[in-house]
């Protein structure tokens, strides 16, 4: 990927922005009780996030020993978050689907949710990690590549919107296998699919297949990826959907609380818990801290200035997001770093 590629495609993403860009908030069921984000989903509502999604893990990125960890499930979550919310749209940021989830099922579950929510759900998808998928069955001694979960995420993908659009689905692929399977309960609007992408690859994939592109509000890595969409679109001469990029913030009354409040997450932002069978929250753990503090503050918004979390959000819109979402890793006051977006950010970002 060359710079100018890279460079165009941002210009390009600026270009096909909305004037209206939306902002959601990304709610961490590895760190707190299913009971817990029900609350914050309510509060973020009433903040004035567009968008109020969840993360689908089976593990945590850490053992209790350093926080409190948790594994609710996300879609039992999204059931009850759609009766305690009324306009925000729902969905997983991201579901897995190169393993731990049979498309068949995941199409059920979305479908579901749209009825019980018309007209503001989506289904985000990702190749997941080993933390999820080697616990759920998946061999860690033969753990797919990259090329490998790509193919799987394909298959689950086609499988999942023949299924949103009504067909009766036989398919014999090489991963995933349907016979005759069918929604007999289809909601009127097909919900968007967004592929997760950290990479070219996948991101070409979501350009062909999926209805968005949903990656890190990271500088260094967006551009490329970006770029990757809009080719994947523009050989499968389809039309590009949203371009969704996330960044992570915490915030607390004092910096020092907001920085040692969010370090657990450290095992986040290391790359091979991405691509290698790592799947031992111990071990994740241990890689986590590995990561320097200093690295760590330059992930995100880790601040109790509002200005830094204006800075961070105004950042990844500025790089063409039709969306922009911030994971909530404000362990010491989830709620009260909600209301600050809706006092203090959202109303600067959209002014």
């Amino acid at each position: 990927m060359g710079l100018v590629e890279s460079v165009q495609s941002v210009l390009w993403a600026r270009k096909r922005q909305p004037d209206d860009v939306v902002y959601g908030v990304a709610l961490g069921h590895e760190r707190f009780g299913p009971d817990e984000l029900l609350r914050q989903a309510v509060v973020a509502e009433e903040a004035g996030f567009d968008i109020v999604c969840c993360s689908d893990h089976l593990a945590p990125w850490w053992t209790d020993e350093l926080a409190p960890n948790n594994s609710g499930n996300a879609w039992v979550w999204l059931g009850a978050a759609s009766q305690v919310t009324k306009e925000a749209s729902l969905g997983t940021a991201v579901t897995g689907v190169i393993h731990r989830y049979n498309p068949v099922v995941l199409a059920q579950q979305i479908a579901t949710l749209e009825i019980l929510a018309p007209g503001r759900t989506f289904l985000g998808v990702g190749s997941s990690e080993a933390m999820n998928e080697v616990p759920a069955g998946l061999d860690p001694d033969n753990y797919p590549s990259i090329g490998e979960q790509i193919e799987r995420m394909e298959e689950s993908v086609t499988i999942i919107r023949r299924l949103l659009d009504g067909d009766t689905v036989d398919f014999d692929g090489k991963y995933w296998k349907t016979h005759g399977a069918k929604l007999y309960s289809l909601p009127e609007r097909r919900p968007p699919i967004y592929m997760s992408a950290f990479g070219e690859q996948a991101a070409e994939l979501a350009g062909r297949v999926a209805d968005g592109l949903w990656t890190l509000a990271d500088p260094r890595q967006a551009p490329s990826v970006i770029a990757g969409y809009r080719r994947g679109a523009e050989e499968a001469g389809r039309e590009p959907g949203e371009i969704i990029l996330q960044g992570m913030f915490s915030w607390a009354e004092d910096d020092e609380t907001a920085f040692e409040s969010s370090k657990e997450w450290k095992g986040t932002t290391v790359d091979e818990h991405y691509t290698d069978p790592v799947y031992d929250p111990a071990e994740i753990q241990k890689n986590g801290e590995e990561v320097s503090d200093k690295m760590w503050k330059a992930t995100g918004a880790i601040s109790s200035d509002p200005k830094a979390h204006v800075r961070m959000v105004k950042m990844a819109r500025e790089m063409g997001a039709t969306a922009v979402v911030m994971m909530n890793m404000s362990s010491a006051d989830p709620e009260g770093a909600l209301r600050m977006y809706g006092k203090h950010v959202l109303p600067e970002v959209r002014g």
